[in-house]
Protein backbone atom coordinates (compact mmCIF):
# COMPACT_ATOMS: atom_id res chain seq x y z
CA UNK A 1 0.00 0.00 0.00
CA UNK A 2 1.19 3.52 -0.77
CA UNK A 3 0.79 6.56 1.44
CA UNK A 4 -0.39 10.08 0.63
CA UNK A 5 0.29 12.87 3.13
CA UNK A 6 -1.67 16.05 2.50
CA UNK A 7 0.13 19.13 3.79
CA UNK A 8 -1.31 22.00 1.77
CA UNK A 9 -3.99 24.49 2.77
CA UNK A 10 -3.65 27.93 4.31
CA UNK A 11 -3.65 27.04 8.02
CA UNK A 12 -5.83 30.06 8.81
CA UNK A 13 -6.59 28.87 12.35
CA UNK A 14 -2.89 29.24 13.18
CA UNK A 15 -2.43 32.71 11.69
CA UNK A 16 -0.10 34.69 11.92
CA UNK A 17 2.36 31.79 12.35
CA UNK A 18 1.20 30.40 9.02
CA UNK A 19 1.88 33.70 7.29
CA UNK A 20 5.56 32.75 7.21
CA UNK A 21 5.49 28.94 7.12
CA UNK A 22 3.26 25.92 6.67
CA UNK A 23 1.43 24.77 9.81
CA UNK A 24 2.82 21.29 9.16
CA UNK A 25 6.35 22.62 9.73
CA UNK A 26 5.54 24.11 13.13
CA UNK A 27 7.24 22.34 16.05
CA UNK A 28 5.42 19.61 17.94
CA UNK A 29 7.67 18.36 20.69
CA UNK A 30 11.15 17.95 19.24
CA UNK A 31 10.16 17.65 15.59
CA UNK A 32 8.22 19.51 12.92
CA UNK A 33 4.59 18.39 12.90
CA UNK A 34 4.93 16.70 9.51
CA UNK A 35 7.52 14.27 10.91
CA UNK A 36 4.82 12.40 12.82
CA UNK A 37 2.79 11.77 9.66
CA UNK A 38 5.82 10.23 7.96
CA UNK A 39 6.57 8.18 11.08
CA UNK A 40 2.95 6.98 11.31
CA UNK A 41 3.16 5.56 7.80
CA UNK A 42 6.67 4.18 8.20
CA UNK A 43 5.72 2.34 11.38
CA UNK A 44 2.78 0.81 9.50
CA UNK A 45 5.07 -0.52 6.79
CA UNK A 46 4.06 2.14 4.26
CA UNK A 47 7.35 3.43 2.89
CA UNK A 48 6.40 4.77 -0.55
CA UNK A 49 4.91 8.15 0.23
CA UNK A 50 3.71 11.11 -1.80
CA UNK A 51 3.74 14.44 0.05
CA UNK A 52 1.30 17.01 -1.38
CA UNK A 53 2.06 20.56 -0.29
CA UNK A 54 1.68 24.21 -1.22
CA UNK A 55 4.07 25.92 -3.61
CA UNK A 56 5.47 28.49 -1.18
CA UNK A 57 6.74 25.87 1.29
CA UNK A 58 7.58 22.94 -1.02
CA UNK A 59 11.29 23.71 -0.83
CA UNK A 60 11.27 23.53 2.97
CA UNK A 61 9.85 19.99 2.89
CA UNK A 62 12.47 18.91 0.39
CA UNK A 63 15.17 20.47 2.57
CA UNK A 64 13.82 18.62 5.61
CA UNK A 65 13.23 15.16 4.13
CA UNK A 66 15.12 15.01 0.84
CA UNK A 67 14.48 11.63 -0.76
CA UNK A 68 13.33 10.25 2.59
CA UNK A 69 16.22 7.78 2.81
CA UNK A 70 17.41 9.14 6.15
CA UNK A 71 13.90 8.64 7.52
CA UNK A 72 13.45 5.09 6.23
CA UNK A 73 11.00 5.95 3.46
CA UNK A 74 10.94 6.87 -0.21
CA UNK A 75 9.37 10.31 -0.66
CA UNK A 76 7.97 11.99 -3.72
CA UNK A 77 6.47 15.47 -3.85
CA UNK A 78 3.53 17.16 -5.55
CA UNK A 79 2.54 20.83 -5.41
CA UNK A 80 -1.09 21.87 -4.92
CA UNK A 81 -1.34 25.22 -6.69
CA UNK A 82 -4.67 26.21 -5.14
CA UNK A 83 -6.32 25.15 -1.89
CA UNK A 84 -9.32 23.48 -3.49
CA UNK A 85 -10.12 20.94 -0.81
CA UNK A 86 -8.81 17.62 0.47
CA UNK A 87 -10.28 15.65 -2.42
CA UNK A 88 -8.65 17.97 -4.95
CA UNK A 89 -5.29 17.49 -3.24
CA UNK A 90 -5.79 13.73 -3.24
CA UNK A 91 -6.56 13.78 -6.97
CA UNK A 92 -2.97 14.86 -7.60
CA UNK A 93 -1.83 11.44 -6.41
CA UNK A 94 -3.44 9.59 -9.33
CA UNK A 95 -0.17 9.23 -11.33
CA UNK A 96 1.44 7.77 -8.18
CA UNK A 97 -1.11 4.94 -7.84
CA UNK A 98 -1.36 2.02 -10.26
CA UNK A 99 -4.71 0.47 -11.11
CA UNK A 100 -5.63 -2.06 -8.44
CA UNK A 101 -3.31 -0.55 -5.81
CA UNK A 102 -4.61 0.63 -2.46
CA UNK A 103 -3.65 3.84 -0.74
CA UNK A 104 -3.76 5.38 2.71
CA UNK A 105 -4.32 9.13 3.03
CA UNK A 106 -3.24 11.08 6.09
CA UNK A 107 -3.82 14.76 6.81
CA UNK A 108 -0.50 16.18 7.93
CA UNK A 109 -1.92 17.83 11.05
CA UNK A 110 -3.50 14.64 12.42
CA UNK A 111 -1.51 12.97 15.18
CA UNK A 112 -2.22 9.47 16.46
CA UNK A 113 -1.00 7.82 19.65
CA UNK A 114 -1.69 4.24 18.64
CA UNK A 115 -0.12 2.45 15.63
CA UNK A 116 -2.28 2.27 12.52
CA UNK A 117 -0.75 -1.00 11.32
CA UNK A 118 -3.75 -3.17 12.36
CA UNK A 119 -6.12 -0.97 10.35
CA UNK A 120 -3.83 -0.98 7.34
CA UNK A 121 -3.65 -4.76 7.48
CA UNK A 122 -7.44 -5.04 7.71
CA UNK A 123 -7.91 -2.80 4.69
CA UNK A 124 -5.27 -4.73 2.80
CA UNK A 125 -7.48 -7.82 3.23
CA UNK A 126 -10.61 -5.90 2.25
CA UNK A 127 -11.59 -6.61 -1.35
CA UNK A 128 -11.91 -2.92 -2.19
CA UNK A 129 -13.87 0.15 -1.22
CA UNK A 130 -12.78 2.56 1.48
CA UNK A 131 -12.15 2.78 5.23
CA UNK A 132 -12.36 5.64 7.70
CA UNK A 133 -10.98 5.82 11.22
CA UNK A 134 -13.31 7.08 13.94
CA UNK A 135 -12.70 8.56 17.38
CA UNK A 136 -15.17 9.27 20.18
CA UNK A 137 -14.89 12.93 21.24
CA UNK A 138 -16.66 15.24 23.67
CA UNK A 139 -17.89 17.58 20.94
CA UNK A 140 -18.06 16.19 17.38
CA UNK A 141 -19.70 19.28 15.87
CA UNK A 142 -16.51 20.62 14.20
CA UNK A 143 -15.99 17.32 12.37
CA UNK A 144 -17.64 14.86 10.04
CA UNK A 145 -19.97 12.64 12.08
CA UNK A 146 -20.95 9.14 10.88
CA UNK A 147 -24.58 8.09 10.78
CA UNK A 148 -25.02 4.37 11.47
CA UNK A 149 -27.60 1.84 10.42
CA UNK A 150 -27.18 -1.77 11.55
CA UNK A 151 -23.58 -1.02 12.56
CA UNK A 152 -22.78 0.30 9.07
CA UNK A 153 -21.98 3.87 8.08
CA UNK A 154 -24.70 5.01 5.72
CA UNK A 155 -23.81 8.69 5.65
CA UNK A 156 -21.34 11.21 7.09
CA UNK A 157 -22.74 14.56 8.20
CA UNK A 158 -20.23 17.39 7.90
CA UNK A 159 -20.13 19.67 10.96
CA UNK A 160 -23.70 18.95 12.12
CA UNK A 161 -25.34 21.35 14.57
CA UNK A 162 -26.99 18.40 16.31
CA UNK A 163 -24.75 15.32 15.96
CA UNK A 164 -26.44 11.94 16.17
CA UNK A 165 -23.55 10.51 18.21
CA UNK A 166 -20.16 11.46 19.66
CA UNK A 167 -17.99 9.86 16.97
CA UNK A 168 -15.99 11.86 14.46
CA UNK A 169 -14.09 10.96 11.31
CA UNK A 170 -10.36 11.51 11.79
CA UNK A 171 -7.96 12.56 9.05
CA UNK A 172 -6.87 9.04 8.10
CA UNK A 173 -8.61 7.43 5.11
CA UNK A 174 -7.95 4.35 2.99
CA UNK A 175 -9.14 3.78 -0.57
CA UNK A 176 -8.93 1.51 -3.55
CA UNK A 177 -7.67 3.00 -6.82
CA UNK A 178 -11.25 3.73 -7.89
CA UNK A 179 -11.17 6.77 -5.61
CA UNK A 180 -9.94 8.95 -8.48
CA UNK A 181 -13.03 8.12 -10.53
CA UNK A 182 -15.12 8.97 -7.46
CA UNK A 183 -13.40 12.36 -7.15
CA UNK A 184 -14.13 13.11 -10.79
CA UNK A 185 -17.79 12.45 -10.08
CA UNK A 186 -18.24 14.91 -7.21
CA UNK A 187 -18.92 18.63 -7.46
CA UNK A 188 -17.50 21.56 -5.45
CA UNK A 189 -19.28 22.34 -2.21
CA UNK A 190 -20.80 25.70 -1.27
CA UNK A 191 -17.35 26.90 -0.26
CA UNK A 192 -15.98 25.97 -3.69
CA UNK A 193 -13.93 22.94 -2.62
CA UNK A 194 -13.96 19.24 -3.42
CA UNK A 195 -14.84 17.70 -0.08
CA UNK A 196 -13.45 14.39 1.15
CA UNK A 197 -16.77 13.80 2.94
CA UNK A 198 -18.49 13.64 -0.46
CA UNK A 199 -15.95 11.02 -1.54
CA UNK A 200 -16.58 8.97 1.59
CA UNK A 201 -20.33 9.29 1.20
CA UNK A 202 -20.11 7.93 -2.34
CA UNK A 203 -18.51 4.77 -0.96
CA UNK A 204 -21.00 4.68 1.94
CA UNK A 205 -23.95 4.85 -0.46
CA UNK A 206 -22.65 1.70 -2.16
CA UNK A 207 -22.07 -0.08 1.14
CA UNK A 208 -18.31 -0.03 0.55
CA UNK A 209 -17.21 2.12 3.51
CA UNK A 210 -15.78 0.22 6.48
CA UNK A 211 -14.47 1.78 9.67
CA UNK A 212 -12.37 1.24 12.77
CA UNK A 213 -12.72 2.96 16.13
CA UNK A 214 -9.53 4.07 17.87
CA UNK A 215 -9.25 4.33 21.64
CA UNK A 216 -5.90 6.09 21.96
CA UNK A 217 -5.16 9.80 21.94
CA UNK A 218 -5.70 11.67 18.68
CA UNK A 219 -5.75 15.31 17.70
CA UNK A 220 -6.13 17.58 14.74
CA UNK A 221 -3.29 19.98 15.62
CA UNK A 222 -4.69 22.81 13.53
CA UNK A 223 -5.50 25.25 16.34
CA UNK A 224 -3.29 26.94 18.92
CA UNK A 225 -4.91 24.92 21.70
CA UNK A 226 -4.49 21.52 20.04
CA UNK A 227 -0.97 22.40 18.85
CA UNK A 228 0.01 23.28 22.42
CA UNK A 229 -1.58 20.10 23.78
CA UNK A 230 0.20 17.93 21.21
CA UNK A 231 3.58 19.53 21.82
CA UNK A 232 3.29 19.08 25.57
CA UNK A 233 2.24 15.47 25.19
CA UNK A 234 5.17 14.59 22.93
CA UNK A 235 7.65 16.43 25.13
CA UNK A 236 6.43 14.69 28.29
CA UNK A 237 6.40 11.30 26.62
CA UNK A 238 9.67 11.77 24.79
CA UNK A 239 8.05 10.41 21.61
CA UNK A 240 10.22 10.31 18.52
Amino acid sequence: MKGIILAGGHGTRLYPLTKITSKHLLPVGRFPMIYYAVKTFRDAGITEILLVTAQKTAGAYIELFGSGKEWGVRLMYSVQDDAGGIAQALAQAEPFIASGEKLAVLLGDNLFEEPILPYVQQFDRQSGGAKVILKEVADPRPYGVPVFENDRIVFIEEKPAQPKNNYCVTGLYMYDSEVFDVIRGIRPSARGELEITDVNNTYAAKGDLSYNLISGWWTDAGTFESLHEASGRYLRGGSS
